[in-house]
């Protein structure tokens, strides 16, 4: 199903302790990752705020994490509360979410093949994660 956005694209993995964040090339084709930014406290509103700047994306794609069996999670829930805060936030701002089951699981996995340390995948794990939530979008337009 084709969008009718065009424009670089922003996808967030937002967890309870870290939020994992990349970008698409303007012209949707490449998904790079961006960084991992710390959760607590709503800290990571800053850097959001400061990626809305530097790469003025036309949409934000935001992880939804389903329960296996495609049920809304508690923290589903919460996510989708938090867009709703998002969007009354940032009315200019298209949000959607995107089905992140198993996302996270195959990052370490691919973390732990390529022999990445224990301490260096804890602090990249959710920037791949948000890499593939975006991809994964991608591929479906």
């Amino acid at each position: 199903m084709q969008n009718n956005f065009s424009g670089r694209v922003l996808a967030l993995d937002i967890g309870a302790v870290r939020v994992g964040a990349a970008i698409s090339d303007p012209s949707r084709i490449i998904a790079q990752g961006l960084g991992v930014w710390k959760a607590d406290n709503d800290e990571w509103r800053k850097d959001f705020d400061e990626c809305l700047k530097k790469f003025n994306p036309s949409l934000i794609v935001i992880g939804l994490p389903l329960r296996t069996d495609g049920k809304k999670s508690e923290a589903a829930e919460k996510i989708l509360l938090l867009i709703e805060e998002l969007k009354s936030e940032y009315p200019e701002l298209k949000f959607l979410t995107w089905d992140e089951r198993f996302t996270t699981v195959i990052a370490q996995q691919t973390l732990i093949s390529a022999d990445v340390s224990r301490k260096k995948r804890r602090k990249t794990v959710d920037k791949i994660a948000a890499v593939l939530i975006l991809e994964s979008w991608l591929e479906s337009q």
